[in-house]
């Protein structure tokens, strides 16, 4: 039976406006609003170009609400649309933009009556920002977590510079949902531009989440709860090579402190990848307490019934409840709910 309990922690907000540049000339990157096709549409319009078409579901808590019921969801945490991270952006003018991309989340949590979750941005491109951006989003406008990149201007999440950023989410008990962002190998595909969601997308979330088992962030940061977008993407099919490497390679053997396989069941990973028998794997490879509801609502590419995605996947009621809600809950740090699933 479908149930109205699910925690999708994989959705995105875009604002229904963005503040115009004041003080001088418009810095190269920042975003505004478009009219579009109708209504209820509008254009991401970023230095001249649309980059991405959104309804108003975007943006508007009411219409955003309305659809919980056929996605048998009860929560939803909410993001900024990746590339408004915009990590890209000279330091104070990204610390403007997500100010207030942040603040339009809280906004939205407000008013939803308490089912919408907020989850923020930060400035990483500057660390001292990012760090007094974090402790804001935590202490005034009472964010759950945060949304990062899955590479920094080209620099993946799993080097050592991004230390004091994660011990601060660690200290302030933040949980971190990482999402693909400008990913790695756009100059391999074949395609129309859309290609970058559907191929690209997945690869970088990979390769971030194995640089997070190669660096020994879990060690370096114990508490840190780290949650990856797309099921993790490639990472299921590189961690058996990693785990046999290290068998092989001395180096990787002397460098990386414990199992990869055992680190990668410490990580979280959402359901969104469209596939049963992926979905069955990804539970059998990560363990069923570490996979949670994603569905990358509002934009056309994501699941609209992610609930009914995992019954279809067969699993006994205890897992189901586990990938619904609970696992859910724990990483967002919220009350469990128990029996909710029937």
């Amino acid at each position: 039976m479908q149930c109205s309990c699910g925690v999708d922690v994989h959705a995105h907000v875009i604002p229904g406006e963005f503040p115009a540049w004041l003080g001088g000339a418009t810095p190269p990157g920042w975003p505004s609003m478009a009219p579009a096709q109708d209504c209820q549409h509008r254009s991401v319009m970023i230095d001249g170009k649309n980059y991405r078409t959104v309804s108003d579901k975007s943006w508007s808590t009411s219409r955003r609400l309305a659809d919980f019921e056929e996605m048998g969801l009860a929560l939803q945490a909410i993001s900024p649309m990746p590339e408004l991270l915009s990590y890209w952006l000279a330091p104070a003018v990204g610390a403007q933009l997500v100010r207030y991309l942040n603040e339009q989340i809280a906004s939205m949590v407000a008013e939803s009556g308490g089912r919408l979750i907020g989850l923020g941005a930060v400035p990483l491109q500057d660390m001292d920002l990012a760090l007094r951006e974090l402790t804001y989003i935590k202490t005034s406008l009472g964010l759950k977590g945060v949304e990062i990149g899955s590479n920094i201007n080209g620099v993946v999440m799993g080097d050592q510079r991004w230390l004091p950023f994660f011990e601060a989410c660690a200290a302030l008990d933040m949980p971190v949902f990482v999402h693909a962002l400008r990913p790695v190998g756009m100059d391999r595909l074949v395609g129309p531009p859309p290609l970058q969601q559907v191929l690209a997308y997945p690869t970088d979330v990979g390769l971030a989440a194995a640089s997070v088992l190669t660096g020994n962030l879990l060690a370096k940061v114990p508490g840190l709860r780290l949650a990856f977008s797309h099921g993790g993407g490639t990472l299921a099919m590189l961690l058996p090579r990693l785990q046999q490497a290290m068998s092989v390679f001395p180096a990787l053997k002397d460098s990386v402190l414990k199992s990869p396989a055992e680190q990668a069941r410490e990580l979280y990973y959402d359901t969104l990848v469209f596939d049963t028998p992926t979905l069955q794997h990804l539970v059998r490879t990560f363990g069923a307490s570490q996979l949670m509801v994603g569905t990358d609502y509002p934009f056309n590419f994501h699941d609209a019934r992610p609930i009914a995605s995992i019954r279809a996947a067969g699993f006994d009621e205890t897992i189901v409840d586990q990938l619904t809600q609970a696992n859910a809950r724990r990483f967002l740090g919220l009350p469990i709910s128990q029996g909710t699933t029937a």
